[in-house]
């Protein structure tokens, strides 16, 4: 059966999409931890991101890079955390989270609501951020 972010990527299902390319899309996260909070994803449906190929693993953090830079752009933040968990849905993903301190990255602390508004801002404010490879859109 098709993941949630399969999904999202055969546009079943709508997303704030940040960027896309050949290989990957980054979109804001449904049930975000914070403002800004983007998920990476392969377009190929793996489920555990060390089961991708060398060249794919590759991509997907490449691709990574551009959205984390953009992400720490737009949003006030010490850094751009990165985490791999895995756990919530069984397809490859990379969580980025704008952070001022460890606490910022708990997965566990109730997660926020924002407006279809603020989420299309952001989304629009992230993807016009990025400079990147002519392949990301």
């Amino acid at each position: 059966m098709a993941s949630v972010f399969s999904k999202i990527i055969a546009r079943e299902i709508p997303a704030f999409i940040v960027a896309e390319d050949e290989n990957c899309i980054a979109f804001l996260d449904v049930n975000p931890i914070s403002l800004g909070h983007v998920l990476v994803v392969p377009k190929l449906e793996v489920d555990n991101i060390f089961d991708l190929s060398s060249e794919d693993y590759l991509s997907l953090w490449l691709f990574t890079q551009q959205i984390a830079k953009a992400l720490k752009i737009c949003v006030p933040c010490k850094k751009v955390g990165v985490a791999v968990i895995g756990l919530e849905v069984p397809h490859a993903h990379i969580h980025l989270v704008p952070v001022n301190e460890v606490a910022d990255i708990n997965f566990s602390k109730p997660k926020l609501n924002f407006s279809k508004k603020d989420l299309e801002e952001m989304c629009k404010l992230i993807s016009s951020n990025i400079k990147s490879r002519p392949s990301l859109q």
